[in-house]
């Protein structure tokens, strides 16, 4: 029997809603006023947002507009509304249908702090960047408005906010475990992913006639229920992922064979003999998680529960998920099936305006004036990195657009941008590389339950030709009016090193002189748990990048992005990394440190101290986790080893790692023993560290010694990038 990815109706089937008669809008309105030249008197949704409307497809709020406008549905649009009343929730008056509220393309708590917790001085999609114009959490602040304005309207909330809070999530800023975000903001259902499907259906059924509580089991959405539907068993998460001795498996979170076609099938739960098993429909089986109770003041519970979670990603096998709250449950039903390619191409041929609305006048959205002259071309991630939340929210399977579509988009931006001086700034998406690039057999990726189609190397069912996306490239930059196409997107460098052609296009033509690329480390134990290849990969594609640069007759140089302070990093290879980056030249001028974003496994990680890709114990499996702020910043400090102000910092940590040997006005040295007037910190900010170290970094803590100098570690230092 042949096993696929279930189907789904295509997203412009709907027979259209009745106000598809006013026509399309030149830009949905925000304002009584624009209602009016529509001739409008009412608005069927209103999206509620945290960014300036920019009418443009990378921002969500224009994406979902746009497309319930195609369904037939009149939009109106209240961004950044002053949360301190609900009379600005209302000034659209009330909608039709529901309400849909979003933080914004980025979450409002990440928006707002640093990974330190200090407040950022600016918002990039405000305009001119003005810091402010959101509050905290969002997404509940503004669902407690549209209640307050309306309170029969039905509220569903959705971006990347409320997706990564849809099930009892790790909050860092509050350093709580923190419910269901359907509980906090007393919406009545949450859209998670990309929500095309999901909201076109909603709104459909809602414009029909249904009640919001009758909107149940719709892929990519969670909701309360007050008791297991009629003919679903419940299969307990502790029989999925048993927390006990870690039993090392084959792949991360791997409970079947990974390319099992049967794993769609059956399911055995509740066995009390061998001879007859309990046999049920593993699609009609929902795991039961541990309850948001259990897993508030137990980490090794949330970090099961994180597992298996994550153990239930795939549209193909997916069950649903169902976690009691107090007395509610909370209902995740399986992911949304991916877009095929004519449906992405329809999403993204959708007449946006590509502007800013004339509400914002002459300011500039910093975030716009990125992205205006650059094209999506695909979504997704197959990489599965552990500190990202790109797969988590747009799933691994990747969802591309057509040739002619994305080619349409460039002719769009270099007609009607006023702007645009003939470079396009990007050709991209959440990965530079992954256009096109799919499982080889469609059985076997309904099948597969592994979290990254790269780690712990690349499978050898993933298609890694890069053909498709060599050929757009020549097309693009064939096309007359374009005088260069950079890339900016993260490139997967271990799947470019698969395709040699792919390099050369890459170095020859779209690089700007530089290319941003992310090994993140460089040690292989801090590596392992964010699911990094190692830096073999990396010294591969740094020959490949070094070869062609010369061939084609450019000077370009490659600029790697590390992270500080990540689940499994100790201070040692926070050193180690400093030292790779004095000795290949690299002097960085900004560093990211890590910060635990609700659901990722990196932070499941970072709050239960397990290494949570294998099976979690208490008793085992114990990592190290930066999470002092001393410590953080200690790590953050090894990254920057160039700036004076850091020097102090570094050599009383230095001292008491036992390598006073790095410290010295040398070659061979890190950190000189000098201070340069006017740089040195404040007493109060120099770190101390004579009660820190407790593990095997402090020399005096047991039988670590100081360790003699190396002179083969160290090497010439510039001011610039290293050429490779």
């Amino acid at each position: 029997m042949s096993i696929a990815l279930p189907t789904e109706p295509n997203l412009f089937s709907y027979r259209k809603y009745w106000a598809q008669r006013f026509g399309t809008a030149p830009i949905l309105p925000m304002s009584k006023a624009e209602m009016d030249e529509l001739g409008w008197d009412a608005c069927d949704v209103i999206l509620v947002t945290g960014d300036a409307y920019i009418d443009h497809p990378s921002f969500g709020m224009a994406l979902i507009g746009r497309l319930l406008e195609a369904q037939g549905f009149r939009v109106g649009i209240i961004s950044q509304p002053d949360w301190t009343s609900a009379k600005d929730f209302g000034k659209l008056g009330r909608p039709n249908l529901f309400f849909g509220v979003t933080g914004g393309n980025m979450d409002s708590m990440v928006n707002r702090y640093t990974s330190d917790k200090k407040i950022r001085s600016n918002d990039a999609y405000t305009p001119d960047g003005v810091a402010g114009k959101r509050p905290d959490r969002a997404v509940n602040v503004y669902s407690h408005r549209c209640r307050e304005a309306y309170k029969d309207v039905p509220i569903i909330i959705g971006g990347i906010e409320a997706s990564l809070r849809r099930i009892a999530h790790y909050d860092y800023w509050s350093d709580t475990v923190r419910k269901s975000v359907l509980l906090d903001s007393k919406a009545d259902l949450l859209v998670y992913g990309n929500a095309e499907r999901q909201v076109a259906e909603i709104a459909h059924r809602l414009a029909n006639g249904e009640a919001i509580s009758e909107l149940k089991g719709i892929r990519g959405t969670v909701h309360f229920v007050k008791q297991i539907p009629e003919g679903w068993a419940v299969k307990d998460s502790t029989d999925v992922d048993h927390p006990g001795t870690i039993t090392p498996p084959q792949n991360p979170y791997q409970q079947e064979p990974a390319c099992d076609k049967s794993a769609v099938g059956v399911a055995v739960v509740g066995a009390t003999s061998v001879a007859q098993p309990q046999v049920i429909d593993r699609k009609k089986t929902v795991i039961r998680l541990p309850a948001y109770e259990a897993v508030k003041n137990d980490p090794i519970l949330y970090a099961h529960a994180s597992r298996a979670m994550h153990g239930e990603t795939n549209p193909g096998n997916a069950r649903p998920l169902i976690q009691l709250h107090g007395t509610r449950q909370v209902w995740i039903n399986p992911p949304p099936i991916p877009l095929t390619t004519k449906e992405m191409d329809g999403v993204f041929d959708l007449p946006y305006s590509r502007v800013p609305h004339k509400a914002y006048g002459s300011a500039n959205v910093p975030a716009f004036e990125m992205i205006q002259h650059s094209v999506n071309i695909m979504r997704g991630c197959f990489g599965g990195c552990t500190f990202c939340s790109i797969t988590e929210h747009e799933g691994r399977i990747i969802q591309s657009r057509s040739e002619d579509s994305i080619i349409k988009e460039i002719e769009a931006i270099r007609d009607t941008s006023p702007s645009f001086t003939g470079h396009i700034s990007d050709l991209g998406g959440p990965t530079a590389n992954m256009y096109r690039l799919a499982c080889k057999d469609p059985a076997i990726e309904a099948a597969c339950r592994r979290p990254s189609c790269v780690y712990p190397g690349i499978c050898p069912n993933l298609n890694t030709d890069h053909t498709p996306l060599i050929k757009l490239y020549r097309r693009a930059r064939a096309l007359p009016g374009i005088k260069k196409i950079f890339i900016a997107s993260g490139l997967r460098y271990d799947l470019a090193v698969e395709s040699p052609e792919y390099v050369k296009e890459l170095v020859t033509h779209h690089v700007g002189g530089y290319l941003k690329i992310a090994p993140e480390h460089t040690e292989q134990s801090v590596l392992s748990k964010m699911m990094k290849p190692g830096m073999g990969t990396y010294d591969r594609f740094k020959e490949m990048f070094d070869r062609f640069s010369k061939e084609a007759g450019k000077e370009q140089y490659l600029i790697p992005y590390f992270i500080a302070a990540h689940p499994g990093t100790t201070d040692t290879d926070m050193l180690n990394l400093a030292l790779w980056l004095k000795r290949n030249g690299f002097r960085a001028d900004q560093v990211q440190v890590f910060l635990p974003s609700p659901m990722s496994i990196a932070t499941a990680m970072y709050h239960s101290g397990k290494d949570t890709l294998h099976k979690v114990s208490r008793t085992v499996g114990d990592i190290p986790i930066p999470k002092s702020v001393k410590q953080r910043r200690l790590h953050k400090a090894f990254l920057r080893y160039h700036d004076p102000k850091n020097w102090p910092l570094l050599r009383e940590a230095l001292k008491y790692m036992g390598r006073s040997d790095l410290i010295g006005n040398g070659k061979q040295h890190l950190i000189p023993s000098f201070q340069p007037k006017g740089t040195v910190e404040t007493p109060d900010k120099i770190q101390r560290f004579k009660t820190k170290y407790t593990g095997p970094d402090n020399p005096r803590a047991g039988k670590a010694k100081p360790h003699p100098a190396n002179k083969n570690r160290a090497g010439k230092g510039r001011n610039k990038p290293s050429k490779n």
